[in-house]
Order: structure tokens, then sequence, then C-alpha cells
């Protein structure tokens, strides 16, 4: 049996199953990429809810794992060289898991690297522009008397999903017919973005013919269904 006892955050949330990935993680756009990518690949793995109402996440225990404060986070027991691995970062985190089982990430150089750069399109630009225009639309930002906020993110995320509407086009997935982490890393952001956010309206949703095909081919997924609900919410 593994031992994760050098991990502090297994006290706080302990490993009933510590031979199993423990993910560490709430149903977030960022949450889920993980918990879909686990729920794909069918990797045993151990769900542990980190309820960042409560901040959960600026918890001694959780700051050992990840000391930026963010889920998701997980700690492989089986990690390379059959050594515990701790990581933090979704996207690092798909990687990783797409490496250690050799799914949903093209083997053939050109694809791998391009599937990447698409990982880290939604990284760098997708998730944080779609989580300010929630923010500033329909979270506390909302109350904000200057609008200035809500149009600068909202004009960045009517581009951005217009960059995801060409790339789809003539594609039944990002890198064409086969689905990558790519797809799983986009999928739960643009779900948030036109039902959660209820921002459909505003980044004119209605236009599009590719993104909402694609999204709706992901979520017909059993995997992505079951993904997206876990871990339980509290």
């Amino acid at each position: 049996m593994s031992d994760l006892s050098a991990f502090p955050i297994t006290r706080r949330w302990p490993a009933a199953h510590p031979d199993r990935i423990q993910l560490y993680s709430l149903p977030t756009p960022n949450g889920v990429k993980v918990s879909i990518m686990l729920e794909e690949t069918g990797l045993p793995y151990e769900p542990h809810t980190i309820n960042i109402g409560q901040n959960e996440t600026w918890t001694p225990e959780f700051l050992a794992l990840n000391p930026n404060g963010k889920i998701p986070a997980i700690i492989d027991p089986a990690g390379p060289g059959g050594k515990p691995l701790a990581l933090f970062e979704s996207g690092a985190i798909l990687l990783y898991l797409a490496e250690k089982t050799g799914r949903f990430l093209p083997a053939d150089p050109v694809a791998r690297i391009e599937t990447i750069q698409w990982v880290f399109f939604q990284m760098a630009a997708v998730g944080p522009m779609f989580g300010q225009l929630g923010f500033f639309f329909k979270f506390a930002g909302r109350e904000f008397e200057d609008k200035r906020p809500l149009e600068r993110y909202r004009t960045e995320s009517h581009r951005l999903i217009r960059v995801l509407e060409s790339r789809l086009a003539g594609r039944s997935y990002i890198m064409g017919d086969d689905y990558t982490i790519a797809d799983i890393a986009l999928v739960g952001w643009v779900r948030n973005l036109v039902g959660f956010y209820g921002a459909a309206d505003l980044v004119a949703y209605h236009e599009l013919k590719e993104v909402p095909a694609w999204l709706e081919r992901c979520l017909a997924r059993p995997a992505v269904q079951r993904g997206l609900e876990i871990p339980a919410r509290p």
C-alpha cells in the first residue's frame, strides 16, 4: 500500500485509497478538466472536495500541495520511477495524465505540439478572459458603476469564441477527428460562458455554428458528463 503521509494535505483530507490518484478539486471550469481526463482514461482515483467558498485552498495543508492556493491539484502515488508525485496547474496535470496513459495527446510530434498550443491558448486566454467576464457580469463585479471592465472582457471573450469558431470549421474537434486534451481543456469554459455565466447574448453565441456543435459533441461523451459532477459540491 502506498504511503502518502509525507503530504500534509492527506491529514486534512485522508486517503481512503492511497494507491489511487488523489484529486483535490471542485467542479469549476478548471477543476473539471482533471476529473474529465481521469474519467476518460479510466485511471483509478479518489476525489476530495475542496470548498473554495470556505477558503480551504488557503489552509496550510492545501498550500503545502499547491503554494498558489488554487484547485485542482493531484497526488499520483505511482509517479515517475514509482515514486509519489504532487502536481498542480490544470494544464500541467492534463499533459502529465496524457503522457502517463498515452491517450488524448497525438504521438506525431507536429500534432502533439499543436495540441499543446491549444491547451496553452485556453490557459493563457480563454480561462482568464471568460472568468473575468463572469465576475463582472454575474458576480460581485456587476455592481461596479464603471462598466469599462465588463466591456473589456466582453469584447475579448467575443473575439476568443470566434477564434474557436474559425478553428473548428471543418473539424469535429480542435485537432480534427480526434478528441484530445485541447477539447478537455476548453469544454468546461465554453459551457460555463453560455450556461452558468449566462453570457451567451453578450458574446452573440447565437451567431456561431461550429462552437455549439462542438460543445454538444463534447457534452454527449459519458466521461464528460460524469467528470462535470466530480467531486461532489459541498
